[in-house]
């Protein structure tokens, strides 16, 4: 029996992944070996030494501590993807609240009723106070181009936009999903001056955090309008509110708002809704209840944010999960041990990922405890788990 700890509200869609003969789920599960959670705060969080993984139902991760997990040999997913359709849709309605001040336009229109005016008599005159452009020609710019922005930069394409794109570190897959109409560019200095609207969609890290600065600011086209749904931090506030003030940047549009923030007329907020459908609560949830059933049953890996991607079909009568140190001979020294005790190696997978790695061990044999004792003292192994 499997102990999940739950945090936050999980779909019951992914819950029901779970199947009740095998795990225990609950918000009041103890000694827990998986954790489900969505926003919950748990950088201070102490761990259980029986705790083998965390799956977040989203993408942002910056609520979870990265680097003792990895200290701990507990893996960390994500659900990259699976809300990816309601961030689209939310970006094209950005993109049109920015252009048409359409929120603003709501706003008088009650403030008007509540004044007690004749709305049918004073909507004409007023309504020349929130005109704006059409999105058909103009061009956007995709800062990002992974499971979002793909399709953020595909569906504008369907609105007659013009669609610029980068992403030093598109993928194969990305790649692929791009419209062959998008024009994906090496330098994003070159989409900062074509774009009049830019969307960002990357992870938050200290090398992404203010990636969108005075001096990014100064370089995107007079007028511009930006988006930021991928997190807060990844613009610099004091500089944007500069840039909105000289109206270098027409509007801001965030779904990360702040006091400081709200204060501007330049800038539209709302509150965390990239994801607040059901659709995508529920996509998340059975995402991350499949990730995490997968690594405790089978201990295959995908979409880790800590270690990497190993998947292996079950084979032999016993498989061995190793969590490693990234370092020469790591290979050679476990199969070595193994090898003593005089055990066929079926199938083995090794990926590394950053500073740390994980092998996958499928035996012909069961091995002896003092094996797997012999195998956990070993040097730079941080975890190992049997699963017959």
């Amino acid at each position: 029996m499997y102990r999940i700890k739950t945090f936050n509200k999980i779909a019951p869609q992914g819950l029901a992944r779970l199947d009740a003969a095998h795990y225990q789920v609950g918000e009041d599960v103890t000694e827990e070996e998986g954790i489900l959670v969505r926003s919950a705060n748990l950088l201070d969080y102490e761990f259980p030494d029986s705790l083998l993984a965390i799956a977040r139902a989203g993408v942002g991760v910056n609520n979870l501590p990265l680097e003792r997990c990895s200290r701990s040999g507990v893996a960390v997913f994500s659900t990259p993807g699976a809300n990816a359709n309601a961030v689209k849709e939310l970006v094209l309605c950005a993109m049109l609240i920015s252009s048409r001040d359409i929120t603003g336009a709501v706003r008088w229109v009650h403030r008007q009723a509540e004044a007690g005016a004749d709305l049918e008599a004073v909507v004409e005159k007023g309504k020349a106070a929130f005109v704006g452009p059409e999105l058909y020609r103009k061009a956007l710019g995709v800062i990002g181009l992974g499971a979002i922005g793909s399709l953020v930069a595909n569906v504008a394409l369907d609105l007659g936009m013009d669609v610029y794109g980068y992403d030093p570190f598109l993928s194969v897959d990305a790649a692929l999903r791009l419209d062959r109409h998008v024009h994906v560019v090496r330098d994003v200095q070159e989409l900062y001056k074509k774009a009049d609207y830019i969307t960002a969609h990357i992870h938050f890290n200290e090398k992404t955090r203010h990636m969108i600065d005075g001096q990014a600011l100064g370089a995107m086209k007079p007028g511009v309008r930006l988006i930021n749904l991928a997190r807060g931090g990844i613009v610099d506030d004091e500089a944007l509110l500069a840039a909105l003030d000289a109206g270098q940047v027409t509007a801001y549009v965030t779904d990360f708002p702040n006091n400081r923030l709200v204060e501007n007329p330049h800038v539209i907020a709302m509150p965390h809704l990239g994801a607040s459908t059901p659709e995508s609560e529920q996509n998340c949830a059975v995402m991350a209840a499949g990730e995490l059933r997968d690594y405790l049953e089978n201990g295959n890996i995908k979409n880790s944010v800590n270690l990497p991607d190993v998947y292996l079909e079950r084979s032999g009568v016993q498989r061995l999960c190793v969590i490693h140190k990234n370092i020469p001979a790591m290979l050679a020294n476990i199969t070595a041990l193994l090898s003593r005790d005089g055990v066929n190696v079926e199938n083995l997978s090794n990926k590394s990922k950053g500073d740390y790695a994980y092998t996958l061990v499928d035996l012909g044999a069961k091995v002896e405890p003092a094996v797997i004792t012999d195998l956990r003292n070993l040097a730079n192994v941080i975890r190992v788990r049997v699963i017959d």
